[in-house]
This record gives structure tokens, C-alpha cells and sequence, in this order.
């Protein structure tokens, strides 16, 4: 397989792995345009390279860059702005985990605990029933919530044991 060919199944392929993640389809395709060249690209650059409206392109690109995932560069001499994705795998995956976390996990959390406080007569079964579930539902967030928590600390408790090997 030639490069051109590789490079465009890697982008459709991220373009579907990133829809499971919570990122449409053409996001991750821009994602994953900038995260295999070499040099930071236009938004130009990337409408020409996946067929995309400028309008697209750019709503994209800010939602890449809310997300941590991308970051507009200045190059000298140059009016247009350039952009380029950070490189990091396991970067990409603690901030795709945090910004998941803080859009999905977080709120249904608060739903959950608002929903725990239902009344009614605590001899009624479905009144039970639902608490029941709902408390069950809820230990599963708080332990999903502990695993993400965790997942995203342990890059800073890398980041910081690293700098402070470097301060010895």
C-alpha cells in the first residue's frame, strides 16, 4: 500500500474510531489529517485535503482545539492561521477521557443523586425497586468515575515524577 492510500484509510479509520469516542466523523478525520503530517496545515490545507466546506473545516478545528486535541500555530511571514494535533497518544487519550467525563459522566452523576432522593412510602415495591436501581446505576458511575479520575491523574503523576527527576 502506498503512502497516499495508507494515509486515507488511517483518516477514514479514525474518522470511525473517533464517532465511538463522542467526536463526529469529520473532527476525528481532521484530527487524524493533522496528527500524521509533519508540518502544521492552513484551513485550507485541510479542505483541500478531505473535500470539506471552509465552514466545516473551521467548527471542527475549534472544537479540536476546545478539546485539547489541536492548537493553532503562528508561522512567520504568514497571514493564515495553521493548526497542528498534539502527537501524544496517550495525551489524545487522557484528554478525550477528561472532556467525555466532564460532557456525559458528570451530569448523568448529578441526575443520579437528584433521583436517589425520590419519596414515596418506603413499603411500596416499586418505589424500592426504583431506588434500588438507581443507587446500583449510581455505584457504577461513582466507580467509573474513580477509574477515569485515576486514568487522567496518572498523566500528571507522570508529568510531575518526570520533572522532578529532571530537578535532581
Amino acid at each position: 500500500m502506498n503512502l497516499v492510500d495508507a494515509k486515507a484509510q488511517f483518516i477514514q479509520t479514525w474518522g470511525s474510531l473517533g464517532a465511538q469516542w463522542g467526536i463526529n466523523r469529520t473532527m476525528a478525520q481532521i484530527h487524524a489529517l493533522l496528527l500524521v503530517m509533519p508540518d502544521p496545515l492552513s484551513a485550507d490545507d485541510i479542505m483541500a485535503e478531505l473535500n470539506i466546506s471552509r465552514g466545516n473545516t473551521n467548527m471542527n478545528v475549534r472544537e479540536l482545539i476546545n478539546w485539547g486535541l489541536v492548537e493553532r500555530v503562528l508561522i512567520p511571514g504568514e497571514r493564515k492561521e495553521f493548526f497542528v494535533a498534539e502527537k501524544d497518544i496517550w495525551k489524545v487519550a487522557t484528554y478525550i477521557a477528561r472532556e467525555r467525563k466532564k460532557r456525559e459522566l458528570d451530569p448523568i452523576m448529578k441526575v443520579l443523586l437528584q433521583l436517589q432522593q425520590a419519596e414515596g412510602d418506603p413499603k411500596d415495591r416499586e418505589l424500592k425497586a426504583f431506588k434500588d436501581s438507581i443507587s446500583n446505576i449510581n455505584k457504577f458511575a461513582q466507580q467509573t468515575d474513580r477509574t477515569i479520575s485515576a486514568f487522567i491523574k496518572s498523566e500528571e503523576s507522570w508529568f510531575y515524577s518526570s520533572l522532578l527527576k529532571l530537578i535532581k
